[in-house]
């Protein structure tokens, strides 16, 4: 699934109050983490997720590792926040088209 430039711009909307529902701390994506980002993801289709390193090139490797191991798209990334999304079967949020 691949979202178009309207799509994104919903999904900023729809994320932007919303607090980060998973932390990635110094143990990167460890076994509970991705655990813990597919029940998140299933639930709520929309998520935000905060990655506590300086490292930029280590937070979007970080970052199209959990995106690729999900499934998930990459809806927008802001220093160390990124927001991702997967519409689950019971499609709670409508895109527009």
């Amino acid at each position: 699934m691949s979202l178009n430039r309207l799509q994104t711009s919903y999904l900023r909307g729809l994320a932007h109050p919303l607090s980060a529902a998973v932390s990635i701390g110094a143990s990167g994506l460890t076994d509970a983490v991705m655990s813990e980002l597919e029940s998140t993801l299933k639930y709520h289709e929309l998520l935000k997720i905060r990655i506590a390193t300086d490292n930029r090139d280590l937070r979007k490797k970080l970052i199209q590792d959990i995106c690729s191991s999900t499934s998930a798209e990459l809806v927008q990334q802001i220093g160390k926040v990124a927001v991702i999304f997967r519409p689950s079967k019971k499609n709670k949020i409508k895109l527009p088209a």
